[in-house]
């Protein structure tokens, strides 16, 4: 299967699916939006908050190249379309790190990127247990323990960006005691 980006209108990604399929029914692509879920203190009340995760994307399964350029004009007449990545002449799948990135988000976080479970080693570094950051550890760049948040550096066709996931801490490591028997 391979997977194909597109850009759409920021803040519009959804309202870009939910038109094309309604203009489009006998299309049954996978489209997939990919979203995070952040918990956002104001006034001092905490709530959820959704957003995306790559903004102004979409990403679309498909059997092969054929499949999306027989499609590409049933995209491209939707409103709030904007281009194919790489370009509307040259449409490719994703490959190597970006694909790998893409389907790690599908295939661990589902829809929407929820909270993932962390602890705190005994060098008060993050161990992720379960969740969106499994196996994303190498990139995060900045932990916030008060908000539970952290940084996290992705990239999308050499193009690096930083967002925010959220995570839950479910304890901190005992350090072994050498000394018992």
């Amino acid at each position: 299967m391979n997977y194909y980006a597109i850009q759409v209108k920021s803040k519009g990604e959804k309202q870009f699916i939910k038109r094309f399929k309604s203009l489009n029914p006998e299309i049954t692509l996978p489209m997939h939006f990919l979203q995070r879920t952040l918990n956002i203190r104001r006034s001092g009340k905490i709530k959820p908050s959704t957003s995306a995760i790559f903004p102004g994307y979409i990403f679309i399964e498909a059997e092969s190249d054929d499949v999306i350029i027989a499609y590409q004009w049933e995209f491209r007449r939707t409103d709030g379309f904007y281009r194919f990545l790489r370009s509307n002449q040259q449409i490719t799948p994703l490959t190597d790190r970006d694909l790998e990135l893409v389907l790690h988000f599908i295939n661990n976080a589902g829809p929407v990127a929820g909270r993932s479970k962390v602890y705190f080693n005994e060098n008060s570094r993050i161990v992720v247990v379960e969740g969106p950051l499994l196996g994303l550890e190498g990139r995060i760049v900045k932990v916030d323990k008060r908000k539970e948040r952290v940084k996290v550096l992705l990239d999308l066709y050499n193009d690096s960006f930083a967002i925010d996931l959220g995570f839950e801490v479910i304890g901190s490591l005992e350090p072994v005691n050498k000394g018992a028997r």
